[in-house]
């Protein structure tokens, strides 16, 4: 993967509020795994709801408000000349390539305007619309603000925990977190909650088609990502490599339900997915990129 260095990263994108304190209201997820402690068993907490769209922060929170942050140390940093080499201007630019792509492809493919959404930087906690939150969340979408957010010390126990060490991994989740803006824009998400409230005994079932859908619609992004630009029309990528890809389906298969059950020293247990198995999440995210079509994500089949 190469970045362009001439494309003008876009923190208007973004929300820096990293610094700036708030939420920590739900502190670290209890370990799952039997009562292990420790870091593997907080690693893997967070790793139930990684890439996953944070919906569940409803059930546990009444809906908060939120804070702005200051942009101001990011504006400068991202237009420096090392610019790429900095981990958040990086990001923010990942952001502008996934928004440039449904900013075009949504209204082509499903006749919808794109609505805009920033991804907010945060370390340690954070004030939502769906409540407060910290970083043992993982990174999530807020449907009540449309919001994603990201506290992006998450990528390096991504990598130092489940070997997702390669760079592309980055992008990938966040085009799947950006998946979820989409759902929530074409109300997928919400015919899924009302769904879930008929066929409770099938809830888990639907929590992860909605999963594999987004991983589906990041799978279309890279696919189109090297076609996107910034404001200006300078192309984003340079190029995406096979390797890059590959990086992003290794990323999905150490994420999957069964893999994260495995990884705590559970018995694999289908009764308890909520965002699909490893197979799976690198099925939906291959055929969205072998594809480079959003329509061909309709993994719930029409029961919607």
């Amino acid at each position: 993967m190469e970045l362009n260095e001439n494309a003008q990263i876009d923190t208007s994108q973004v929300d820096d509020r990293r610094g700036s304190g708030g939420g920590g209201g739900m502190g670290i997820p209890i370990p799952i795994g039997g009562g292990r402690g420790g870091i593997v068993g907080i690693i893997i907490a967070v790793l139930v709801a990684l890439v996953g769209g944070g919906f569940g922060l409803n059930a546990m929170n009444d809906g908060g408000g939120s804070q702005q942050g200051d942009n101001t140390s990011l504006q400068q940093k991202c237009s420096a000349q090392d610019a790429l080499e900095q981990l958040d201007c990086r990001n923010t630019l990942y952001v502008n390539s996934i928004q440039a792509y449904w900013t075009k492809a949504l209204p082509e493919v499903f006749g919808e305007q794109y609505k805009t959404s920033k991804t907010v930087f945060f370390s340690q906690g954070v004030n939502t619309g769906c409540g407060q939150a910290d970083s043992g969340v993982g990174p999530f979408y807020c449907p009540a603000d449309d919001l994603v957010y990201i506290d992006l010390t998450f990528y390096k126990l991504l990598a130092d925990q489940l070997g997702a060490e390669g760079e592309f991994a980055q992008p990938y989740v966040l085009a799947h977190e950006y998946g979820h803006h989409v759902q929530d824009l074409l109300g997928t998400e919400a015919q899924m909650r009302r769904q879930q409230q008929r066929d409770p005994n099938n809830a888990n079932a639907l929590s992860v088609k909605l999963e594999l859908q987004a991983d589906c619609y990041a799978g279309a992004w890279a696919k189109n990502a090297t076609g996107t630009s910034d404001a200006q029309g300078q192309k984003i990528f340079k190029s995406i490599t096979d390797q890059d890809i590959q990086q992003a389906i290794d990323t999905a298969e150490k994420i999957g339900d069964d893999a994260i059950q495995k990884r705590s020293g559970r018995p694999v247990n289908p009764d308890e997915f909520t965002h699909g198995t490893s197979e799976q999440r690198q099925q939906w995210f291959t055929k969205g990129y072998s594809t480079g079509d959003p329509k061909a994500c309709d993994t719930f089949g029409g029961t919607l």
